[in-house]
């Protein structure tokens, strides 16, 4: 898995992009981080002996092509009646919780990603797996694993981030100036 600041950078990334043209309100925000964490919380069931492999276990369901659409979904129903709004907040939340697994999958250790769970259990992997696999646990994060994880985010998601950051002040002003 990528370490929990990747993930929250590449909800971020995004947020730049759509914050172009909508403004999208904090709470969405930060929602849109939090669920490009979530994926991860299936980490607890390694506690109670369910395997890597299972549908259930680590990079299982919850990073499912599936899990992204329905938690978006249910999300953006839930908070706004505007059907513009509704589409805006799926749209975002189910890209900041798909990067999640596109993300994993392209990390350098691991046993893959259930894209298709539960109709297909296969774990994948994209072609280009350059992100420092981040080790589980805190404890195992604040080591020198840790740190290469950092270095490889800060090429391989940072980069990006800081490209739509720069965008989004170009865009930003543009629009602001035909205004």
């Amino acid at each position: 898995m990528a370490s929990a600041f990747g993930h929250a950078l590449a909800a971020l990334s995004f947020r730049n992009l759509i914050d172009i043209k909508y403004k999208l309100p904090l709470k969405i925000v930060l929602l849109g981080v939090v669920y490009s964490i979530l994926p991860d919380a299936d980490v607890i069931t390694f506690k109670f002996g369910i395997p890597y492999e299972s549908v259930w276990g680590h990079r299982g369901i919850s990073h499912s092509l599936l899990f992204s659409l329905v938690l978006a979904l249910i999300t953006a129903l839930f908070l706004s009646k505007n059907k513009i709004e509704r589409i805006i907040f799926f749209v975002f939340l189910f890209i900041s919780t798909l990067s999640h697994t596109i993300l994993d999958a392209m990390t350098t250790g691991g046993k893959g990603v259930a894209f298709f769970a539960p109709f297909d259990n296969t774990r994948y992997f994209l072609p280009w797996r350059v992100i420092k696999v981040s080790p589980i646990g805190i404890k195992n994060f604040l080591s020198q694993w840790g740190l290469k994880v950092i270095q490889s985010e800060l090429i391989w998601i940072g980069i990006p981030f800081i490209i739509t950051l720069i965008l989004y002040f170009i865009l930003k002003k543009k629009n602001n100036a035909v205004i």
